[in-house]
């Protein structure tokens, strides 16, 4: 196994300025997405899920029951998007749309049968993982990761935006 480079070093150890990224970081962006997406989709496809339906499946165990409001912001998604990912989940029978405590609100509950798939899809999640790190290599999914937490801060802008853009 090859010794992996330091990702996060500067190019030039005598100090001299770092060249300007050439290309579009968004395009490079998206094609390492997809790549993921696909590495991921595969293994989950197995137990019958996107990794966008286990995500939520994830999060409103952790979260629920939740607000949809509430639960779009943590996923840092718009209240559509979220509306338009329930919807396969509560056809499926693996979360409900409840009254919450007054009669304008709901509540997002996962059920058992939510329980039960998202612990059958953790299996395959974890797979997918392990072989992410195989294939990378632990150093670069640990920079990868480092380099993904420090950017979205950069990235949200006012917090004032961030609730503008959720809701």
């Amino acid at each position: 196994m090859q010794a992996e480079p330091d990702l996060l070093a500067p190019a030039a150890a005598d100090g001299a300025a770092l060249a300007r990224p050439q290309g579009c970081t968004n395009f490079k962006l998206r094609q390492l997405m997809r790549r993921v997406a696909q590495h991921y989709d595969a293994e989950m496809a197995q137990c019958g899920l996107k990794t966008t339906q286990y995500s939520l499946l994830s999060h409103v165990l952790t979260l629920g029951p939740v607000r949809p409001g509430e639960l779009a912001q943590a996923m840092r998604m718009d209240a559509s998007t979220l509306t338009r990912n329930l919807r396969p989940l509560v056809d499926a029978g693996w979360v409900q749309l409840q009254a919450g405590p007054d009669a304008r609100s709901r509540l997002v509950h996962i059920t058992d049968a939510g329980r039960d798939k998202r612990a059958q899809a953790q299996r395959h999640w974890k797979a997918a993982q392990l072989a992410l790190n195989e294939t990378l290599g632990v150093g670069r999914v640990q920079a990868l990761h480092l380099l993904v937490d420090e950017c979205l801060p950069l990235l949200a802008g006012t917090p004032e935006q961030e609730t503008a853009r959720e809701e």
